[in-house]
């Protein structure tokens, strides 16, 4: 069945929020302030490791650079993000969330949009969802599936109830790739798989320095950058 895979992933991460929310009644606030500098250490290492290990990354017969064109992504996809304002809308829905179904939650609105990008962002959402569209391989989003479960119980033990609707992003996102994927399956080669994955960890690394509160960075707005590869390939294929 098509779209299983994202299906069980919003399962598995609805089902992890609502633990954590209990868990996070016994918690002290300082407890979660030291949960929550962990998670983001975590999430910092985890995109540095991904970038990294993407620039290191070579494809046979491949001459384009990895460097500039992860650049020329994350400035043109900002620009893009920021017209539509993507954090902004992200962060009405949590509000629109907590206003009418979790009223009184502070953080609702931030364990919301944490989640949704860090669940979204990843190279296993893209490939996962990809495969899944192209083959009806679920393995990737199940592995998935297990670790945005684990992990929302975690997010969701210090951000709390907000991190079980990122669960509808999800949806929306892995979904649309999902059903997308057959359409561009003929320009989906190794090369853009891996340089969209590569834009991905640099946001996953981002987010990260947000939880840590080192820097505000407008990840959201900053999605798009994870599709100005396949549009580049796409443009040279046209004015070739």
């Amino acid at each position: 069945m098509i779209g299983l895979g994202t299906i069980v992933n919003a399962v598995s991460i609805v089902a992890g929020g609502m633990a954590g929310t209990f868990v996070k009644n016994g918690l002290s606030q300082r407890f979660k302030q030291t949960v929550i500098q962990a998670i983001g250490l975590s999430v910092l290492i985890i995109g540095v490791s991904g970038t990294l290990s993407g620039l290191g990354k070579q494809i046979k017969g491949e001459s384009t650079d990895r460097t500039m064109l992860m650049i020329l992504s994350l400035v043109i996809g900002g620009v893009a993000g920021e017209l539509i304002n993507i954090e902004e809308k992200l962060e009405r829905m949590g509000n629109w969330f907590q206003r009418k179904l979790v009223k009184g939650e502070s953080t609702f609105a931030q364990g919301f949009i944490t989640a949704s990008l860090i669940y979204c962002v990843g190279a296993m959402a893209i490939v996962g969802s990809l495969e899944d569209g192209l083959t009806g391989s679920t393995s990737t989003l199940f592995a998935k599936s297990v670790l945005d479960g684990v992990s929302a119980v975690i997010f969701a033990a210090t951000m709390g109830i907000g991190v079980a609707f990122s669960a509808l992003p999800i949806l929306i996102y892995q979904g649309g790739i999902t059903l997308l994927a057959g359409l561009i399956k003929p320009w989906l080669t190794d090369s853009v798989i891996n340089q969209m994955s590569l834009v991905g960890s640099a946001l996953i690394m981002a987010i990260g320095i947000n939880i840590l509160e080192i820097k505000r960075i407008k990840v959201g707005n900053m999605l798009p950058a994870i599709f100005i590869p396949f549009i580049y390939y796409l443009a040279t294929c046209l004015f070739r």
